[in-house]
């Protein structure tokens, strides 16, 4: 594998391999980043996390500083792809930002490729539901799961189903989760059950 990257691999790839990339806001091993790979290996996947450019600086020094551009974190997600070309079928994941990214990449996967999961798709920015981020959803040809809390603030359903998504985009809700799939107590759900739910599709694959 390439020198300058360094993965975090959990499970053995009964059913595949998961290549799992972080959102915005928190490196690799976060807690959501890390009950996710271990769920998502309890299914029958190996589960390699890696992180892009900038957090990796941040990891280094300590200083806090937004995402490489777009086209820059897909260079690097894509060169990580290219790295896993062993004959075991991958599925690309990302909570978040790294959800995005994976599905950007699906127009232009090597075959080994069987599509992508997203933990919390950002749907458009924080208030920002007339400028969503959809154009490339609209037209897949391989499967997207999206695993999306009903509250989330980057995609309630109340405004994602208004939205003329491709048929291959699977949304499956989350009852009052918001973008980390974290409900409210009232609601007698609990992050862990929602996230229970989300693995258990992931083991029907």
């Amino acid at each position: 594998m390439n020198e300058h990257s360094a993965y975090l691999t959990d499970g053995q790839p009964d059913r595949g391999r998961i290549l799992f990339a972080h959102g915005a806001g928190a490196p690799m091993d976060s807690d959501f980043m890390q009950a996710a790979a271990l769920g998502l290996a309890d299914a029958g996947f190996q589960v390699m996390r890696f992180e892009f450019p900038y957090m990796q600086a941040r990891r280094a020094d300590g200083r806090r500083r937004p995402p490489n551009r777009m086209p820059q974190l897909l260079d690097y997600f894509r060169a990580r792809i290219d790295e896993l070309d062993d004959g075991v079928p991958l599925w690309l994941a990302g909570k978040s930002m790294g959800g995005r990214a994976a599905t950007l990449l699906l127009a232009e996967v090597p075959a080994y490729v069987r599509g992508a999961l997203v933990f919390g798709y950002p749907f458009y920015a924080v208030k920002k539901p007339q400028q969503p981020r959809i154009e490339h959803l609209a037209q897949l040809d391989l499967p997207v799961h999206i695993f999306q809390g009903t509250r989330d603030a980057l995609g309630s359903q109340a405004q994602v189903e208004s939205f003329a998504l491709s048929p291959q985009v699977r949304l499956h809700w989350m009852e009052d989760g918001d973008h980390d799939l974290k409900p409210r107590k009232v609601s007698g759900f609990t992050q862990q059950m929602h996230l229970a739910t989300a693995f258990g599709i992931v083991a029907r694959l």
